[in-house]
């Protein structure tokens, strides 16, 4: 390997030629598969790939013969380098990818590493070339440490040659020359030098480039050189002569042994001649079928690029599909605020008891259309991968009992009972997203009271095991409802998906609860599971995988309570461009005589920030001119304490992070619930005040 880096090439030569003898005297396979390697990857370096074939396919017939994984990997790896050179660039990608499931060893993946940094800059794919070459920079290869740093660095300065950042190129291109000069790479000092000449001169750098032709001419007119070409020439020729002498004093020896059998038995002449003629056929058939194996080549190259420019057909669709479905999800949002608010704030004025049955029915179907939205919203950002999960401390019990207590009244209606069945052992403080386990118990306690009727729906919560900070839970929903037949298992978890028709007449909904919960426990690694009888009901059960917090103490119950605050006398700004959502939320203030003040845009609120106090600014996200997130960043630098509760018709772009990262204390969706809206408002002024000033 040091010979061959060193582009002793004769040197290395002889060297594998040795090895290759020991390993056939002690008849060690492995080894004798491993020189083969060798031998075909040094010929190829030497622009003889027709001799490299010859060992790589002796190679093959010797891996045949025996399991070897790393010897398959290397054979993969070889074929994928000759598919670069005949320019198959995907082709090659495959065999790579290949080459790496058989093999870990650290020097074998470097050396993909490498190849797909080549051929990613042949597809133009920078983004992919830059993270091989980079990590290959810095690499700690037990046998090529230097040798693949140096190419690293030659791929980054073509790299950056061909992207036009000039001032990297040379500086990569100067440490490949540095280093290939220190280890004596002399085909690396060479291509550094050709490098350096283009780049300098692209730059404008004249006499830097100047310098590197000399030294390329210096280097390529050298006796030196010339006598090494010879050599190397020489050495390539004995070694391949050795080899096939080799070969027909085996094929000899075969034959000697068939024509003693001759002598025995004139059947075995006849088998011996047609042998030596299948042979000769074989030899036409082999060039006729390398001729058809090129065109082949080509043929799939065009199909690949065909399925290529599919893929990027569909990826651009689905991408088209994402953007309108989040935009109209976004748009329906605004006029159903209105719908909803405006519906509420009638049901409030005493209507009487012929409007108010029709006023429960608008706002019903405002609250069907309204969660139909958020489910549409929700698939689609999974889909998108628009979702991670977070890390953050929090407690199971307390998030499973806040999704029982808020399906309490469709409970009542249905005239069923919500029982939680809780593991103590479970600790209290674990690390996961509260918020996407909040959705996945909402979605399936919510589909169990949908089919259950004077039932029990039960809430399981187990600790299966725990090591150190590492716990492993256990839950089930599970309800005596209508249950789901063998048949409409298969499908239920597919989108739209109810079990039938009559099921979504009789009772309602998307049909996409299920589809979420799978989706978010893809999220957590995790897999829905179900079992279900006809008549008898259904259980959904997972497990998950989380960290938990032993060092942290609980200091308070927490215990859920609804607090009645005193809103009157509050003054509030309302930041909204949207003239009648202006007009729901100033009238519901108002019904809780809270004063306010608009603003039209997020320019006017900084403004009118800057000029009064006020007890908390509801700041709407979307509006023209500067967004909500970037006025709220504005009034953050001179108004540290006044609460900021984002009002949003969120979209598939939207990130309830960057919110928090803005500076707003709290989020609250549009069309939001009467009951949710004044508690937000009611927890982020008085609940964060006591926070701050216990005394009072």
């Amino acid at each position: 390997m040091t010979y061959r880096h060193q582009n002793k090439l004769d040197l290395a030569l002889v060297a594998l030629e040795n090895a290759a003898k020991v390993a056939e005297q002690n008849d060690d396979i492995k080894a004798v598969i491993d020189a083969l390697h060798k031998f075909s990857i040094v010929y190829l370096e030497l622009d003889k790939k027709s001799n490299s074939e010859v060992y790589w396919d002796r190679a093959n017939a010797q891996l045949k013969k025996m399991e070897y994984p790393f010897g398959n990997a290397v054979q993969k790896f070889i074929g994928a380098l000759y598919k670069y050179g005949e320019g198959n660039n995907f082709q090659a990608i495959a065999e790579l990818n290949e080459a790496k499931q058989l093999s870990n060893d650290r020097n074998l993946v470097n050396n993909i590493l490498l190849a797909e940094g080549n051929i990613y800059m042949a597809l133009e794919k920078y983004d992919v070339a830059s993270k091989n070459f980079n990590s290959l920079i810095i690499n700690t290869d037990p046998y090529e440490q230097e040798y693949l740093s140096t190419k690293a660095s030659l791929g980054l300065a073509q790299l950056h040659l061909a992207t036009n950042n000039l001032e990297e190129a040379a500086l990569n291109a100067e440490n490949a020359l540095g280093l290939a000069r220190q280890h004596h790479f002399f085909v690396e000092v060479v291509a550094s030098n050709e490098l350096l000449s283009q780049i300098y001169e692209k730059m404008g750098r004249f006499d830097l480039a100047v310098r590197n032709v000399r030294n390329l001419l210096g280097i390529k007119d050298s006796l030196f050189t010339l006598d090494k070409l010879k050599t190397e020439a020489k050495a390539a020729e004995k070694i391949q002569f050795d080899f096939f002498t080799g070969e027909i004093g085996r094929l000899e020896e075969k034959n000697e042994e068939l024509s003693q059998e001759a002598r025995s038995s004139e059947l075995t002449a006849i088998l011996t001649s047609a042998f030596l003629t299948i042979i000769s056929l074989l030899a036409v058939s082999l060039y006729r079928n390398n001729q058809i194996k090129l065109k082949t080549n080509d043929l799939l190259q065009t199909k690949n690029n065909e399925l290529q420019l599919a893929r990027d057909a569909a990826v651009q669709a689905m991408e088209a599909k994402t953007n309108f479905l989040s935009t109209v999800s976004h748009e329906l949002r605004t006029p159903l605020y209105a719908v909803t608010g405006l519906t509420h704030l009638l049901l409030e004025e005493n209507p009487s008891e012929n409007q108010k049955e029709h006023l429960k029915a608008l706002k019903f179907s405002g609250d069907y259309l309204l969660n139909f939205i958020n489910d549409i919203l929700h698939i689609n950002k999974i889909d998108a991968d628009k979702l991670e999960p977070l890390s953050i401390e929090f407690n199971l019990k307390k998030v499973l009992k806040e999704v029982i207590d808020s399906l309490q009244q469709s409970a009542k209606e249905n005239k069923t009972q919500i029982v939680l069945e809780y593991d103590e052992d479970i600790p209290s403080h674990l690390m996961s997203d509260p918020l996407k386990l909040s959705q996945i118990f909402m979605n399936l306690v919510g589909n169990a009271l949908k089919f259950t009727k004077n039932g029990e729906v039960r809430v399981i919560a187990k600790l299966m095991k725990k090591f150190e900070e590492d716990v492993t839970l256990y839950f089930e929903v599970a309800d005596n409802g209508i249950g789901i037949s063998k048949d409409q298992q298969e499908n239920i978890f597919d989108g739209f998906e109810q079990g039938s028709i009559q099921i979504n007449r009789e009772y309602g909904g998307t049909g996409l609860g299920l589809t979420i919960v799978k989706s978010l426990l893809g999220l957590f690694g995790s897999k829905i599971q179900l079992e279900s009888e006809l008549g008898k009901g259904s259980s959904f059960f997972f497990e998950l995988k989380l960290k938990s917090k032993d060092s942290l103490v609980d200091d308070i119950p927490f215990e859920i309570s609804e607090n009645n605050y005193e809103f009157k006398g509050l003054h509030l700004l309302i930041v909204e461009d949207n003239k009648i959502n202006q007009v729901i939320t100033k009238k519901m203030l108002s019904k809780k005589e809270i004063t306010s003040d608009i603003a039209n845009n997020g320019t006017e609120a900084v403004e009118m920030a800057k000029a009064n106090i006020y007890d908390a600014i509801l700041m709407d996200i979307h509006m023209p001119g500067i967004s909500g997130e970037e006025a709220t960043i504005e009034i953050r630098k001179f108004d540290k304490e006044t609460p900021i509760i984002a009002l949003t018709a969120i979209s598939l772009d939207d990130s309830l992070e960057s919110f928090y990262a803005a500076g707003c204390d709290d989020v609250v969706t549009k069309p939001f619930k009467p009951e949710v809206f004044y508690q937000k408002i009611g927890e982020n002024i008085f609940d964060k005040k006591r926070v701050k000033n216990p005394a009072s």
